[in-house]
């Protein structure tokens, strides 16, 4: 496994900048490397994040640990340190052997109708967490926050954006039995809006605007908004999953896979549930995928020269690849061959650490560019044919989504989950039957209640008839994408 050393800053310059010096700014809203005197944009300094931020590097002995818990070789984003920081991953593990209950919680701000391959790779890992980790997700869709953060975007346009990347994350391919989706300006009420209040009531203005940066012109929306994308974090927000005892919810963590970006919020996420007497959130943090223009920036969903979009084209991908992946070559043919190039500011190369699963495989392609044997042209080649068949791959699936599987994952449902093979599941979450509401049951419990064994019996039952519906949806959903001529 690699070294959690091999995270180092890049000392090689990438994009053109005003030739005026600045420190990198990584915050919620915006992403950009340092700049230095020569005006040049430095890529992301991860090591001085975890430093800033306070995070712990993901090392060789916490990877060592994950593989004995889980049983599973970690993802290739972990072992390339593109998974590279966490806040008590450990603490998750530790429930995991015990197989005592957490959750998985990520989201997603809707502000295009379609996603790049710079969103789905956070959902390619949490797909691949929850595989693994047997565990219960939950999808956050912030159209509120993409409204009151934007000057121009309506609350039907983004309400409108939220459906359709609903289909796009759904399309990445989660489990429906085990997946929670919803939209805050849907779902925010009850129990959820309950936790909003009790996290609002701890922070002051003061602390958000010394975490965040905001001033007297912010609107009271951004202020707020903290609360909600907190709140998502604890299990009492989702009483038709985790049940309505609190004594009981209080104590389930979730682990929440995120962009490094993302961490102020949930920092003061941490600081709020240790107040409220909650299970605060781990974190594990991932580093972003440059946007075409090479090291120091992030794609952009509203800049289509800078992303590889999901419902592009393979031409579409060819062109970008080709005129605007910033390369790590020679200025000419004899110079590369002699001096060989630098993968490590090459955007197909960077590209191919997210998309090449074979370690191997990549370190050749490293070490072959670097000493001049592979050409610039040919290493654009080989970016562009992982990139179209993982688009036409997910373009494939996304064909099969229809408004009724998306009302699925939507739905305020119980979900399905077993943990850990190795152990027994000791919280059996089961429904709340008050006496009278089963009479066959309830008779047979003798006083109205349900006795342990026949609850057990009864979630079974429930979960048969809820697989059983799952497959006759699912021959539904096959039925109308052959009749509409789809694969």
């Amino acid at each position: 496994m690699a070294s959690a050393s091999g995270i180092q800053a890049a000392e090689h310059d990438a994009t053109s900048a005003p030739a005026t010096s600045s420190k990198q700014d990584v915050n919620p809203w915006s992403v950009s490397g340092e700049v230095g005197e020569d005006g040049k944009v430095k890529a992301i300094d991860y090591r001085k994040l975890v430093e800033d931020f306070g995070t712990a590097l993901i090392d060789d002995a916490l990877l060592q640990r994950f593989e004995k818990v889980t049983g599973h070789k970690p993802h290739r984003f972990m072992r390339r340190q593109i998974v590279f920081s966490h806040r008590d991953l450990s603490l998750i593990l530790d429930r995991y052997e015990k197989n005592e209950p957490f959750f998985l919680y990520t989201g997603r701000g809707p502000s295009s109708d379609s996603m790049h391959i710079g969103h789905t790779q956070v959902f390619d890992f949490v797909k691949w967490l929850q595989d693994v980790l047997d565990a219960p997700l939950i999808i956050m869709l912030t159209d509120d926050e993409k409204y009151l953060f934007s000057e121009k975007r309506t609350v039907d346009e983004v309400m409108g954006y939220c459906r359709t990347n609903a289909m796009d994350i759904i399309a990445v391919g989660f489990d429906p039995k085990k997946t929670f989706i919803f939209s805050d300006f849907q779902y925010v009420g009850g129990a959820f809006y309950k936790n909003i209040v009790r996290f609002a009531k701890r922070v002051t203005y003061n602390t958000v605007k010394a975490i965040f940066g905001f001033d007297g012109s912010s609107n009271i929306g951004k202020i707020h908004f903290a609360s909600i994308q907190g709140a998502t974090s604890f299990a009492s927000s989702f009483p038709h999953i985790f049940g309505e005892d609190e004594s009981k919810t209080a104590s389930i963590p979730c682990l929440i896979p995120c962009a490094i970006d993302q961490d102020p919020y949930f920092r003061l996420t941490r600081d709020c549930a240790a107040g409220l007497h909650l299970a605060k959130p781990s974190l594990i943090h991932m580093r972003f995928l440059d946007a075409l223009q090479g090291p120091g920036s992030k794609m952009s969903a509203s800049d289509d020269t800078s992303a590889i979009f999901l419902n592009d084209s393979a031409k579409q991908i060819k062109t970008k690849i080709n005129k605007y992946a910033f390369s790590g070559g020679r200025e000419t043919l004899e110079e590369h061959r002699q001096k060989g190039g630098d993968a490590d500011v090459d955007v197909s190369y960077q590209y191919l650490q997210f998309f090449l699963e074979s370690d191997e495989e990549l370190a050749k392609i490293k070490a072959d560019y670097n000493s001049g044997k592979l050409l610039t042209g040919e290493l654009k080649a080989m970016c562009i044919d992982h990139l179209q068949k993982y688009v036409g791959g997910f373009q494939e699936r996304r064909s099969r989504v229809t408004d009724a599987v998306v009302d699925e994952f939507m739905s305020t449902r119980p979900l399905e989950w077993k943990g850990n093979p190795k152990v027994p599941r000791a919280d059996l979450v089961v429904p709340d039957i008050k006496p009278g509401e089963d009479g066959a049951a309830a008779g047979e419990a003798g006083s109205g209640k349900l006795s342990k064994n026949q609850l057990k019996k009864m979630l079974k039952e429930q979960q048969i008839a809820q697989r059983k519906a799952a497959m006759a949806k699912d021959k539904t959903v096959d039925s109308e994408a052959a009749a509409s001529g789809g694969p």
